[in-house]
């Protein structure tokens, strides 16, 4: 049962990118909440079945915390609908925090985690590039591009926070597969951002690009070379692909940041900042923003800090907070490539927490998932992990690519 488990939860890691492309309405819902319900079906017998469970570290801990928290704000909320509704979807969102803690055992299997969330990347980016030449969109002249369910902002973050994640493939795999896999996907992620027309998503993807220069120049300084020559080219390709009121919106970058308005986000933050100092400790409610702000219904926070303390109060954005730091602590302790990458796409992710509420997307928790993995599996035995995330890497199926360390169990 546990490779059935494991097995799902590649499959999981696939759809999450491009989740919300692919909706089977209700009961089921889009193919993340399908694949991530199959997981925990085969998880709990897995798990019942082994007789153990793997000892939790602090940021399951304060995952916990977290949604029995929001839970408890049920009994305050200002919006018990929305707050019910919201409850589930943090149940559906969070768990992978301790499935990918439960059941990735070594570093081969974190390398798989990683190459699920890539090639789900590249399904993101193709359905974009499909969305870019469909008749309807050339008929409309549209300039902002996503593909079919998604949103231009969100779909342009997910992208960004694969293109480490994929350099880090293509640098640490031997297999030409999986490292045409991760290094075709650096110029197909790019045009896809590109298309969104999303100016915090262009933003967030030059940092994440520069990241994965550090990892692809790792031990490589003639690819620097090789960059600098082939800018020129991919970028007049670019300007002839792109459409040009595409470009147009993303010139707008330094005219938005210099009125300070962002899109009319801060009559958003106004609202929102209002709301929060009538309940500022305990929140009015998960899932409420928008009712306790008394904002229209299709808006957001765009802004995850005041999405927290407005929903949970100062509590949430505390234990919120702290799950941010160990995160940050548990990709530190990573070496070489693996650890610029995971610190490429969390800085990407915090961000992005300036302008989306990410704590509501399986991206976030996904990402937060992996990290805590490559964390532990550091702390057991880190010789495997970096003999399976260095330059070159080493043969597949050499017995040193299997973690040495034991991990802690908890009988049941």
């Amino acid at each position: 049962m546990r490779q059935t488990a494991r097995f799902l939860l590649l499959v999981f890691a696939f759809t999450v990118p491009w989740e919300y492309s692919l909706d089977l309405g209700e009961p089921l819902g889009n193919m993340a909440r399908i694949a991530g319900l199959l997981v925990l079906l085969a998880a709990l017998p897995a798990v019942f079945q082994a007789g153990r469970l793997r000892t939790p570290g602090a940021l399951q801990v304060l995952t916990l915390a977290l949604f029995l928290w929001f839970c408890c704000s049920y009994f305050w909320t200002v919006d018990p609908g929305a707050t019910l509704i919201r409850i589930r979807a943090y149940f559906q969102e969070m768990m992978v925090v301790w499935l990918a803690w439960e059941f990735v055992d070594t570093p081969a299997e974190l390398r798989n985690l990683l190459r699920g969330t890539v090639a789900g990347s590249w399904v993101l980016a193709i359905l974009t590039l499909a969305a870019f030449r469909s008749p309807e969109a050339l008929a409309a002249g549209q300039i902002r591009f996503a593909a079919y369910g998604q949103d231009p902002n969100d779909m342009a973050r997910f992208l960004d926070l694969a293109f480490p994640l994929a350099a880090l493939l293509f640098e640490c795999d031997r297999r030409w597969p999986v490292r045409l896999l991760g290094l075709g996907y650096l110029p197909i992620g790019l045009i896809a951002v590109l298309l969104t027309a999303s100016r915090e998503g262009f933003l967030a993807a030059l940092i994440a690009l520069a990241g994965s220069g550090v990892i692809l120049a790792h031990h490589h300084p003639r690819r620097v070379l090789a960059a600098v020559f082939a800018l020129p080219p991919v970028a007049a390709g670019l300007w002839f692909a792109i459409p040009a009121g595409t470009l147009d919106r993303l010139g707008t970058i330094p005219e938005q940041l210099r009125s300070g308005d962002l899109n009319q986000r801060l009559n958003i933050w106004s609202a929102g900042w209002r709301a929060f100092t009538h309940a500022p400790l305990f929140g009015s409610g998960v899932g409420a923003f928008v009712t306790a702000a008394d904002l229209a219904p299709i808006d957001t926070a765009h802004n995850t800090a005041l999405s927290l303390v407005v929903s949970g109060g100062l509590v949430a954005l505390t234990l919120f907070s702290l799950l941010a730091a160990l995160a940050a602590f548990s990709a530190i302790r990573g070496q070489g490539p693996l650890r610029v990458a995971l610190l490429t796409a969390l800085l990407v992710w915090a961000v992005t927490t300036f302008v989306a509420t990410v704590e509501e997307n399986r991206t976030t928790w996904l990402l937060l998932a992996t990290i805590a993995v490559a964390g532990r599996l550091a702390d057991e035995d880190r010789e495997p992990l970096c003999g399976r995330f260095s330059t070159p890497a080493p043969a597949i199926g050499d017995a040193s690519q299997s973690c040495g360390g034991v991990a802690h169990d908890v009988t049941l």
